[in-house]
């Protein structure tokens, strides 16, 4: 190693800060790899005994390590500290003012109005169909009308709208909801939601499938998604059963429509005077259109690959009839070297480079695995086109962003998304959608690659990359495409994220997105710091000027 005289050293986007005295310090060993902070710091003062530090974290967390010292051991300092808190060295303890110098600020006053959302929490609505706690979920609302958000996304749950018997609907504290925003002024982004929630990250309540529906599961578990080894999956049902009479009588097509249509009936009166903005039809888990592949509540974690889920006895059904048109019988099973859920692409050989996915048989199975998701698109869509006439609708499609950086992308196509490195996965997403005039929804616009290399660099994630294809997918499409974060995000840097991908700079067609959903209305982002973040975000993509915008917003808050 080299001698240092500095006391400042940068390693691309992150400071490596150097105290040495005057004469120099022979550094003894430098970690390799602390990742890229998302902002650059600078020291105020100097200190003593201590050779080189690093920073490394996220804006809410930081860490400092020593990598080198006149000891020439290295230690790590603190964890977890403010940005000015005590960092000490090896021989005395001094205190360090670190303060962060922003990135330059793009001005987006005059770019186009981008409207935003906030969701609501999960549990607004109880499993009696009752609003909880309106009169504070008012006070909420006023603040963000405060901050000229211009409506809110609510979850319209199956599970309790229909939960004690078939087209036995329930529907009161939804009305009660509907009439409070629309005194207030605000639109409303309405989901239907034909998924359980609970057990995915940021879930905070337990909304089953109907029960009826699950009765019907016990008897014949089919109904549900099932990975290799006969797991099911009870978070929503089967894509098999679109068009199979094993619910009481009806396909599952036929229940989401007549659910949709009670919807449409009730509410008339709302869908008339245009407090409806969007309805965004549930296509999967979480309301995503994917395969259920990486269910947390059975053992997933990230970056695992996931699992293929198409083990029922009518997606073999389907399969083998693919397999004997193909002409190739022995083609009707799903992989067999595909590993498990917490896999990693290059142990398996299925997914490796050079695997089996790319092979005649593995370009079979993922066409016909990526097709089985773009057909139940396509049916539950065209009939919720005629159910909501007249009313923009959209789907919501998942941020599958680990493993991009590999060949085959292992963890999107065992979600459905045929994407590996030579093939567009999502481009047929967006001509079925083109098809019913529907939006879509994407996730993930917050993330920054360089944090989730910094973060889980074995994960090979890529969230910048891929948003850029899905939007651009989308956009030559010529559908409407709008988005939600899908982490919790309250600092400048991941709103600055958002706004580039909502508004791309020098776009010669000024693309742009359709509009932007929070997730979502917390206690957290009712903290006055917070929602002065968020009223500066919300200008911003309104494309208004950001003068004095704190100043104004404190006004208000």
């Amino acid at each position: 190693m080299g001698c240092l005289s500095s006391t400042q050293v940068y390693l691309g986007g992150a400071l490596v800060g150097a105290a040495a005295p005057a004469g120099g310090l022979r550094l003894k060993a430098i970690a390799p790899a602390f990742g890229i902070c998302s902002s650059s710091y600078s020291l105020q003062r100097g200190f003593k005994g201590l050779c080189v530090f690093a920073f490394s974290g996220r804006n809410d967390r930081r860490t400092a390590v020593v990598v080198g010292s006149d000891s020439g051991e290295g230690e790590k300092i603190a964890e977890g500290l403010p940005l000015d808190g005590i960092w000490n060295d090896a021989s005395e303890k001094k205190k360090l003012d670190v303060k962060p110098t922003r990135r330059p600020e793009r001005d987006f006053s005059g770019t186009p109005f981008v409207p935003v959302y906030v969701m609501l929490p999960l549990g607004t609505i109880s499993m009696k169909c009752e609003l909880v706690d309106a009169d504070a979920l008012r006070e909420q609302l006023k603040v963000l009308k405060s901050v000229n958000v211009d409506g809110v996304m609510v979850d319209c749950w199956w599970g309790i709208v229909e939960a004690n018997g078939p087209q036995k609907y329930s529907w009161q504290g939804y009305k009660q909801l509907f009439q409070m925003v629309q005194e207030l002024s605000l639109k409303l982004q309405v989901v239907m939601s034909f998924h359980e929630c609970g057990g995915n990250v940021g879930d905070d309540v337990y909304i089953p499938l109907p029960i009826w529906v699950s009765e019907i599961g016990k008897k014949n578990p089919d109904i549900y998604f099932t990975n290799r080894k006969g797991g099911r999956n009870t978070e929503c049902l089967t894509w098999g059963i679109d068009k199979e009479r094993v619910l009481g009588g009806r396909t599952a097509v036929e229940v989401y429509f007549d659910f949709m249509r009670s919807f449409r009936v009730e509410f008339d009166e709302f869908f008339v005077s245009g407090i409806f903005s969007e309805i965004e039809v549930g296509l999967g888990p979480c309301g995503e259109l994917r395969f259920p592949s990486y269910p947390e509540k059975h053992g997933w974690r990230y970056p695992g690959i996931g699992e293929f889920q198409c083990y029922d006895q009518y997606l073999l059904k389907s399969l083998r009839k693919a397999a004997e048109a193909r002409g190739h019988t022995s083609w009707a099973r799903g992989p067999d070297n595909a590993g498990s859920y917490n896999s990693r692409p290059h142990d398996t050989g299925f997914f490796r480079d050079g695997g089996d996915y790319d092979s005649y048989y593995g370009r079979f199975f993922l066409k016909w695995y990526s097709q089985v998701l773009v057909e139940h698109g396509d049916h539950v869509l065209s009939l919720a086109k005629l159910a909501f006439e007249g009313t923009y609708i959209a789907a919501k499609v998942s941020g599958i962003h680990w493993w991009y950086k590999t060949a085959s992308h292992a963890a999107e196509l065992t979600a459905g998304f045929y994407n590996p490195c030579n093939r567009d996965g999502y481009a047929p997403i967006a001509a079925m959608l083109k098809k019913h005039d529907a939006a879509l929804n994407f996730t993930c616009v917050e993330l920054r690659t360089l944090d989730q290399n910094e973060e889980f660099p074995e994960a090979l994630a890529d969230p910048e990359g891929l948003v850029w294809q899905v939007l651009n997918a989308a956009w030559d499409a010529c559908i409407p495409v709008a988005s939600e974060n899908a982490l919790p995000c309250y600092d400048r840097d991941g709103f600055n994220k958002i706004l580039e991908n909502a508004k791309p700079l020098n776009d010669p067609d000024r693309r742009h997105l359709s509009a932007f959903t929070y997730l979502r209305l917390s206690p957290d982002l009712m903290e006055r710091q917070n929602l002065l973040e968020f009223a500066h975000f919300v200008k911003r993509m309104h494309g208004e000027a950001i003068s004095e915008l704190h100043s104004e917003a404190e006004e208000k808050i």
